[in-house]
């Protein structure tokens, strides 16, 4: 395998966390700190207001205000990719094009949950989309959060015939899909691991990098990670994996982002808490937290 072309969107691009003040309402003068420190720490992009920007509890028109700010934060250094996926393929379309309107770079759009499309429907979903908007988009695949899976025929019919559906965020935990996928796409569709622990096995198939929770605590650590592999050295690439393995599955011992949110509190970033129906860090899990982090030397 040979990683000679740099992918449209870079390889480390974390899903930016959304922060809050002590009301719970939108710091953007937080938000756009943080798109600055990601950008400095290496990022290659930045998602804004994916799962990990909890983006269930982020109305729209609070969306757009953080769309805008990041915007202008990043000044054009790395793309701004927004979040505009919904379960309503009508509210996705008006969605993103109202989001095009703020600078952004490009969309991510995840697999419709609850609703339970069959394959088709989700053929359709995001062909509708991408016929709608001219921006490359990011298809997200995650059934742990969706209840259905995304399959790798679906997949590359999209990319096969919509230009502009340019990459995937695979979180499927299925390696032979992943691989079909890869094998089978046109050139230039990307396929980005949807979890940093995956994040070699996948590159080892032909994946371009991450979309990274982990990136927004230790973005120069999983930026070396992708890089060793990039370059096919696998075995400095495994032991730098290794040394970050234990944060990497500790960020997900509850939900996201609750831990990630309290791991840049800890690392003195802080970024707020959680909105409802989520609750932040108990005592207990921001201690195992602490203590991870210093194991893997995140936190001195």
């Amino acid at each position: 395998m040979q990683f000679k072309k740099e992918p449209r969107f870079g390889r480390l691009i974390p899903a930016m966390v959304t922060p809050f003040n002590r009301d719970l309402e939108l710091d953007l003068d937080r938000a756009q700190e943080l798109a600055d420190r990601l950008v400095r720490g290496g990022s290659d992009a930045l998602i804004i207001n994916g799962t990990t920007g909890e983006s269930p509890t982020v109305f729209y028109p609070q969306k757009l205000e953080l769309f805008r700010a990041v915007v202008r934060a990043v000044n054009g250094r790395v793309p701004v990719i927004a979040n505009v996926g919904d379960n309503c393929t009508a509210d996705t379309v008006y969605f993103a094009q109202d989001a095009a309107k703020l600078g952004v770079d490009g969309f991510m759009c995840v697999v419709p949950y609850y609703n339970k499309p069959p394959q088709e429907g989700l053929y359709q979903h995001f062909k509708t989309i991408a016929n709608a908007v001219d921006m490359p988009i990011i298809l997200y695949n995650i059934p742990g959060r969706c209840s259905i899976n995304m399959e790798g025929e679906t997949t590359l019919r999209l990319a096969h015939n919509c230009d502009n559906i340019v990459a995937i965020k695979e979180a499927s935990g299925n390696l032979d899909q992943v691989k079909f996928i890869i094998d089978n796409a046109p050139a230039g569709f990307d396929v980005y691991s949807g979890d940093d622990s995956a994040t070699l096995d996948i590159m080892k198939l032909g994946g371009v990098g991450v979309i990274s929770t982990i990136g927004n605590v230790a973005p120069e650590r999983m930026k070396e990670i992708i890089n060793l592999a990039a370059r096919e050295e696998w075995e400095a690439a495994e032991a730098a994996n290794e040394a970050l393995l234990p944060l990497m599955n500790g960020l997900f011992e509850t939900s996201n982002p609750i831990l990630v949110k309290e791991a840049l509190n800890l690392a003195g970033f802080p970024v707020g808490g959680v909105r409802l129906p989520l609750v932040d860090a108990t005592p207990e899990q921001s201690r195992r937290l602490a203590a991870i982090m210093r194991e893997v030397g995140v936190l001195d």
